[in-house]
């Protein structure tokens, strides 16, 4: 049998962490960018809201921050949370069990969890599918995934503009934007990670900013600058950079000046297999005709 293929290597994860436990290093008052994270745990914590079920253990994997593992120790629906941070620094405080670990390699047994989360962190993981399915088995029969990851035409103003620029200065672009997934694609991914019964939805921010030096202060205080394997290792050439802030002020300024930034927040929620879950009906066995509902609507 031929040997299975690992997935290719787009992040460099090590880079990424030594950006993120920089980030959480700061001085208190220092600027940490964490509203996207805000966002995530507050949007975490309606989701959940409207599921009347109480869990007994919940994990929060591979999250940035403490952000969603307070939020679900603070809803009152999980007797006891466990947080999995990606780095030590970033593990943050709450009223949670703390650990340390990489969310390709989860350190959890399967079917231990009752409730596994994950907030803006898959976005940047080589396998995702992977990811996924691990997330899958550590959930018990029924149990609930519920993940929050950066998607669909984030930063496409700083994509576009770095590509206008590179393009006319030096000849050519290298990649300095990460590629993210397609909302269209994560329900596939949902699929083949065995979760029943998925759901996808897409949050949109709009976040605007003075100039796209502030956009860039931002991304590096959540630690999120670019991390590509791929990425060009050369410093942007000054007549790049002016280029590319003059084209995002020319596409994307709104009447005032401020230039816009889209942040895609892509959700997906999904069930661990079980028999009482509801099932879709064999082909053929429906008992009344397409069109005939249609007619039903007029």
């Amino acid at each position: 049998m031929p040997e299975p293929t690992s997935p290719p290597r787009i992040f460099d994860r090590a880079l990424l962490n030594r950006r993120l436990d920089r980030a959480w290093m700061r001085p208190r008052g220092g600027a940490r960018a964490d509203f996207l994270l805000v966002r995530a745990a507050q949007d975490l914590s309606e989701r959940l809201s409207v599921v009347k079920r109480r869990f007994a253990v919940a994990a929060d994997f591979g999250s940035p921050g403490p952000h969603g593992a307070v939020a679900l120790a603070h809803g009152g629906q999980v007797d006891c949370v466990i947080r999995v941070a990606p780095t030590k620094a970033s593990l943050g405080t709450g009223r949670f069990l703390p650990a340390v670990g990489d969310l390709e390699r989860l350190p959890a047994g399967d079917g231990r969890l009752d409730l596994a989360v994950s907030l803006l962190a898959l976005q940047t993981v080589n396998d995702l599918p992977g990811a996924l399915i691990q997330m899958r088995r550590a959930l018990k029969p029924d149990g609930l995934l519920i993940a929050a990851m950066i998607g669909g035409d984030t930063l496409t103003e700083l994509r576009q503009s770095l590509t206008i620029a590179e393009s006319e200065v030096l000849g050519g672009a290298s990649p300095r934007v990460a590629p993210f997934v397609d909302v269209r694609a994560v329900g596939g991914l949902a699929q083949r990670a065995g979760l029943a019964l998925p759901v996808v939805d897409l949050d949109r921010a709009i976040v605007r900013y003075a100039d796209m030096v502030a956009l860039l202060a931002d991304l590096r205080a959540m630690g999120s600058a670019n991390a590509l394997h791929a990425r060009s290792r050369k410093p942007l050439p000054r007549a790049v950079f002016a280029r590319a802030a003059a084209a995002y002020a020319e596409r994307f300024a709104d009447p005032d000046g401020r230039l816009r930034a889209t942040f895609d927040i892509v959700w997906l929620g999904g069930w661990a297999p079980h028999e009482s879950q509801p099932k879709p009906l064999q082909p053929g066995s429906a008992t009344t005709r397409l069109a005939d509902a249609l007619k039903a609507r007029h």
